[in-house]
């Protein structure tokens, strides 16, 4: 048995796309998953599961609240060592110094390279970001809440699902997981 992070994008958010965690945790136990723990209430999710292929459980916790909760919600799935390898492979230095300006956004695929070379990184100094496999890493000096690079990186500008979560976050899921 293996340990996954479910990372669903755009829940509770602005009071749209409202699912409590306690629901989410009955839902994802009615789906077989055991050792159900959720994170904030931003839509993240750490469980045990037989399956083995994170894709197909996306795919199943997509339609599962879809069926509850009669909205649709991309979900990303990562198995817990490709979560630890995320924060292993992380290019830029000082996440863990000011981890609320520092975001990971997990893709459903690796992005295609001609449309990260629309994104001009000196267009949005001092933010910056670095593209690893399927994660994007960037770092918000002056914070995430009015950059510009934030709002192109957590679109759909690139041609894949994203979502993002802050380093504290993505560090606490790993722990979660590790319990």
């Amino acid at each position: 048995m293996a340990r996954y992070v479910a990372l669903l994008r755009g829940i509770n958010v602005g009071g749209n796309k409202k699912v409590p965690m306690a629901r989410l945790r009955q839902l994802l136990e009615g789906l077989g998953y055991t050792d159900v723990a959720t994170l904030l209430q931003s839509g993240n999710a750490v469980f045990t599961s037989k399956k083995k292929a994170p894709a197909q459980l996306a795919r199943q916790i997509e339609a599962a609240i879809t069926e509850e909760f009669g909205f649709q919600v991309s979900v990303l799935v990562r198995t817990r060592d490709e979560l630890a390898a995320a924060i292993q492979a992380n290019p830029l230095p000082g996440a863990e110094e000011a981890p609320s300006r520092f975001l990971v956004t997990f893709l459903s695929d690796v992005p295609d390279p001609k449309r990260l070379e629309k994104i001009d990184p000196a267009a949005y100094l001092p933010d910056e970001f670095r593209v690893v496999g399927r994660e994007i890493y960037a770092r918000f000096p002056n914070g995430i809440g009015e950059s510009k690079l934030a709002i192109v990186l957590t679109g759909t500008r690139l041609g894949v699902t994203p979502t993002a979560r802050n380093w504290a976050t993505v560090t606490k899921l790993l722990e979660l997981a590790d319990r």
